[in-house]
């Protein structure tokens, strides 16, 4: 002590120093115990890169805080200088374990600016719901197999993601690539389902209850595995309300909160499902919920092929839809002869509208608008702003990830560093939607 001026001392480890450091500790005796700890930004279970700062007394947690920003991709500004349709390719790169979400819920923003909601094809709005659904199921995957493979159950995360595959392949079967599809587009998608997608869908969903029932069996009723997770990463309703907690995280407080029934869009409330609830407010109550919606999508899923009728899947206004008669061909998926045919040499005012559509894109009338959908994660929401040109004036999104985020103070606080790992896999963050 110099004065009223007190030295600080940092320690710097650097690996096999462990117990160099805690004997250092010890000699400055019990007013500096506490130590500070970076888990990440590169550490395995921190759900990509992100930074925890910890500071433990002992094995307590007694501060937690986030670093965030590592990842930042400024997707949300580089949407000012693409036009209303391009966005949909930066939207479904922000989080990449559910991408239909991202694009849904920045074209319904951008439909309810042109007013146009109504007149969605009925086809392309089961599609959506369809893609939106499989998408759960396999970002619940991930959440299941990453969180049991961070708490040491390696077989869980070997069976989530063999399982995730086959939805990863219907992906690519319908929109040609496994993630970052950009498959919705405004006034409807891209192209129809192809040929035969709709068998191999159901035989995807007669396989999945099986084989979530193999993860199920590894892990419900384990003992190590309900010792890790009951009790941990608590955060109850008042909590959640406070912070602004959404998705399993509140449902498992026993909320019964889910856009799709609260707030119905692209047709949910022709659909016939159960909110999935938990009343312990832990880590074990969050498994259990994504657990039963995956089983919950899969009947949705069966509805939506149920409801598949035959019809367009693009909006009928041709200054709006953006033209297009896809067919697979030698060189891949692309315009079909007879369409070009026709735009080139039979209808000037299609090729017209190709040429403004897709040189300059369509115009969407000033005004701002906010539409959220129920993600993997809690609410996914866009607030859209337009100046009535061809590109959005403001794009920014709620992203269930950035405001779970905050909750992991509350739930680590007081808490085993090793229980920190549980916490934020019960969270289960993507750094692509935080950081957009």
């Amino acid at each position: 002590m110099t004065g009223s001026q007190q030295t600080e001392k940092t320690f710097t480890v650097g690996g096999r120093d462990w117990n160099d450091v805690v004997d250092a500790v010890a000699d400055l005796g019990s007013a500096e115990e506490r130590i500070v700890v970076n888990m990440g930004p590169q550490h395995p279970s921190t759900h990509g890169v992100l930074r925890l700062i910890l500071e433990i007394e002992g094995e307590t947690v007694t501060e937690a805080r986030c670093g965030i920003g590592y990842l930042h991709t400024g997707i949300e500004k580089n949407l000012e200088y693409r036009n209303w349709t391009q966005g949909v390719a930066f939207v479904t790169r922000m989080d990449y374990l559910a991408p239909f979400f991202n694009e849904v819920a920045y074209c319904l923003g951008v439909e309810k600016l042109l007013g146009i909601t109504d007149a969605i094809p009925q086809r392309a709005n089961v599609i959506r719901v369809l893609l939106m659904e499989l998408n759960r199921i396999s970002s619940h995957l991930v959440a299941l197999a990453t969180g049991g493979m961070e708490l040491g159950a390696v077989t869980p995360m070997f069976l989530g993601f063999g399982a995730r595959e086959t939805i990863l392949d219907l992906f690519e079967e319908i929109t040609g690539l496994r993630m970052n599809h950009a498959y919705i587009r405004p006034g409807g998608v891209v192209a129809d389902l192809p040929e035969g997608a709709e068998r191999r869908i159901a035989d995807v969903l007669d396989a999945l209850p099986a084989q979530l029932g193999e993860v199920e069996a590894l892990l419900t009723e384990n003992y190590i595995w309900k010792a890790r997770t009951q009790g941990i990463g608590y955060l109850d309703l008042t909590g959640c309300m406070a912070l602004g907690i959404t998705g399993p995280v509140l449902r498992s407080t026993g909320l019964p909160h889910d856009l799709r029934k609260s707030a119905p869009y692209c047709g949910y409330e022709n659909y016939a499902f159960d909110v999935v609830t938990d009343t312990a407010c832990d880590s074990y109550g969050r498994y259990l919920i994504r657990v039963q919606e995956m089983y919950e999508s899969i009947k949705i899923a069966r509805q939506c092929l149920e409801a598949l009728e035959p019809g367009p899947v693009m909006v009928a206004d041709p200054k709006l839809a953006w033209p297009a008669d896809l067919t697979v061909g030698p060189d891949g998926l692309g315009n079909s002869p007879a369409h070009i045919a026709r735009i080139m040499g039979v209808s000037m005012e299609s090729l017209i509208h190709h040429f403004k559509l897709v040189t300059e894109g369509l115009r969407v009338p000033a005004g701002q608008c906010y539409v959220a959908v129920e993600a993997p994660r809690g609410e996914l929401g866009v607030h859209v702003v337009s100046d009535g040109g061809t590109r959005p004036y403001r794009v920014h999104f709620r992203d269930p990830s950035f405001t779970n985020l905050q909750a992991v103070a509350a739930m680590c606080e007081g808490g085993l560093v090793a229980d920190v790992i549980t916490a934020v896999a019960s969270i289960d963050p993507v750094m692509g939607g935080v950081d957009r």
